[in-house]
Formats: structure tokens, C-alpha cells, sequence
């Protein structure tokens, strides 16, 4: 009986997991087809009955891959727009959130619980809240329009804050107190002991911040009007109607994002699963 359940157990687990990941696979297999096939799968587009996609392609073809990758050089700049925004706001906010989120962890002055509830209630506020006061402090300092005018705002977010502070509380007091009486100083301790042990919190925020930075609409579609300065997210929707070239550029926008979070999977989880503990 238990082997059935078990068994059971998987089969469903399994089926939810195909389910979930059947917009991915049939992403996939439409950027394998040719125009005749795609035409199948989109006639809906056009008014023209039901949608009958191909399970498999009948005459695979990598001809949407080479449009995008070797017939639009466009694609490179916006890819490279895309990862240099991620980058620099992840490095932006370690910077930041890592001191601030030892301070909140480890040392107790007044009103500091009250600031770290303001932190977590700027965590909840949505970019529309915030976008016309945004806008007005970046066009009244003439960043409009430029790599700034979002890097900026998101290296000051409040949500790493968040996630690496629960991982920075989690450090046994005595340990810190041992360091102290050995000698060394806050930044040491912080290198040597707080780094080290709130890794998993740290590596947490880069992969879920990397992930939201990487699909950004909003920002950019509100801060930026030069399409040479365009992220990949804005991109996709530029090259026309809906397409080979359109699937193939959303697959190869899939990679880096896939990459990140597989690499950082296990941290991510601990993270998580750190934030997630009582005080």
C-alpha cells in the first residue's frame, strides 16, 4: 500500500511538474518550426479558426535562431543593455544592503526596530506608488534617459535588506562575542564570520534579485525613451508580428535566467528558508 501511494505520489507530482513546465516546452519546439508550421499554431491571430500547433516539428529548422543571433546585431545591444543593468544593480545593492542589513542583524540602537519595519513596509509598495516621485527627482537631476535613471533607484531597494538580515540574525551571539574579545574589529568580524555564514542569505538576494532585474518592464518602459538603451524586455515586443524570430529571441532571453537560478538553487532555498524563521 504505501509502495502505491508513493508511486502515485510521483505520477502526480510529475504531472503537475509537465504541466507547469509545458509554456517552456512548447516555446521550444514553435522556435523549431518553420513559417508554415508557425502559421498553424498563431491562425487564431489572424481569425482564421482554432490554433493546431505541431507537438514536434515536422521539418526542424534553426533558421529563427540565425535571424536572431547572426542577422540582428540589435539583439546583442539590448542583451548586453539587459546584463549590464542586472549587474551593476546586484553589485549596487550588496553594496549597500549587506552593511545595512548587519547593522539591523547585530547591533541594537534606538528605533531600530521601528526603521527595519519602515524598510519592510517600503518592501511592499509597489513600483506605481513610487514611479511619479521617481521620475520627477530623475528628470529634475537630467538622469532621464539613461542606465542610471534605473540602476539608482533599484540599488537603494529595501527587499535584499530583508533577505540578508534574517540570515545575519541567525548567527549565534557568542561567536561574535569570542571575535570581539580576540580582537578584532566590526568590519573583521563582518568579512570573517558574517559573510561566511550569511552567504546563503546573500546569494539568495542575487539570484531573486538578478531574476526580477532581468524581466524589469516598468522602469525602463517609464525612464527610458532611447531604444538603443533598451533592456531585452522591451526588445521582444519591437520585432513585429508574432514569429520565429520572436520565439528564438525569447529562448535565448530564457538562458541567462535559467543559468542563474540553477547555479544558485541551493543557496536560494537555505535563504528562503532563513528568512522564513521567527525572531
Amino acid at each position: 500500500m504505501k509502495k502505491i501511494c508513493t508511486g502515485a505520489a510521483y505520477t502526480a507530482t510529475g504531472l503537475i511538474c509537465l504541466v507547469i513546465l509545458s509554456p517552456v516546452l512548447m516555446l521550444l519546439t514553435l522556435s523549431l518550426q518553420d513559417e508554415l508550421e508557425l502559421s498553424k499554431a498563431f491562425s487564431p491571430l489572424s481569425g482564421q479558426g482554432f490554433s493546431m500547433p505541431d507537438i514536434l516539428p515536422l521539418f526542424p529548422t534553426f533558421d529563427n535562431y540565425k535571424e536572431v543571433l547572426l542577422l540582428s546585431p540589435q539583439f546583442y545591444t539590448v542583451f548586453w543593455n539587459s546584463l549590464a543593468i542586472a549587474a551593476e544593480v546586484t553589485a549596487g545593492q550588496l553594496l549597500i544592503a549587506v552593511p545595512a542589513a548587519w547593522a539591523f542583524a547585530r547591533f541594537r540602537f534606538r528605533f531600530s526596530r521601528q526603521l527595519l519595519d519602515l524598510y519592510v513596509l517600503l518592501m511592499l509598495m509597489p513600483f506605481q506608488v513610487t514611479m511619479l516621485s521617481q521620475y520627477i527627482l530623475l528628470d529634475r537631476t537630467g538622469l532621464m534617459n539613461t542606465r542610471c535613471a534605473i540602476i539608482l533607484p533599484a540599488v537603494f531597494s529595501a527587499f535584499p535588506v530583508f533577505i540578508i538580515y534574517r540570515s545575519f540574525s541567525g548567527i549565534p551571539r557568542e561567536i561574535l562575542e569570542a571575535a570581539r574579545i580576540d580582537g578584532a574589529g566590526e568590519l573583521q568580524i563582518l568579512i570573517r564570520i558574517g559573510l561566511p555564514i550569511g552567504s546563503s542569505g546573500i546569494m539568495a538576494a542575487v539570484v531573486l534579485g538578478f531574476l526580477d532585474l532581468w524581466n524589469m518592464v516598468e522602469q525602463p518602459l517609464a525612464f527610458i525613451k532611447d531604444h538603443r538603451l533598451y533592456p531585452l524586455s522591451l526588445y521582444l515586443p519591437t520585432l513585429g508580428r508574432l514569429g520565429g524570430n520572436i520565439l528564438a529571441a525569447s529562448v535565448v532571453t530564457l538562458i541567462p535566467a535559467a543559468f542563474v537560478f540553477l547555479t544558485g538553487q541551493e543557496q536560494l532555498e537555505a535563504g528562503i528558508i532563513a528568512s522564513a524563521v521567527k525572531e
